[in-house]
């Protein structure tokens, strides 16, 4: 009996010290892809203002108050593509 108590006592423990290690791990942000800079500035078109906004490497988006979405280059900050969003 007291060596079933011991070994669920050291297996308890070692899972809890595997949970806190990924908990460690996990919230370090290690592996996590380095974050992307903003842009500057973003220049709507006359008349839109933004909603949301999402970024990739070559790219971001702009979500306007006009069911469009705005993509944009990221090395020249022009307008790439403007897709319209259907009701």
């Amino acid at each position: 009996m007291r060596r079933l108590v011991t070994t669920l006592t050291i297996t308890m423990i070692a899972g809890l010290v595997i949970i806190i290690a990924l908990f460690v791990i996990r919230f370090s942000g290690a592996g996590r892809p380095a974050r992307l800079p903003l842009p500057a500035s973003i220049t709507l078109p006359e008349g839109a203002r933004a909603l949301a906004f999402t970024q990739a490497p070559g790219w971001f988006a702009v979500v306007t108050d006009k069911d469009e979405i705005l993509i944009f280059n990221r090395a020249t900050g022009k307008l790439k593509q403007r897709i319209q969003i259907a009701p």
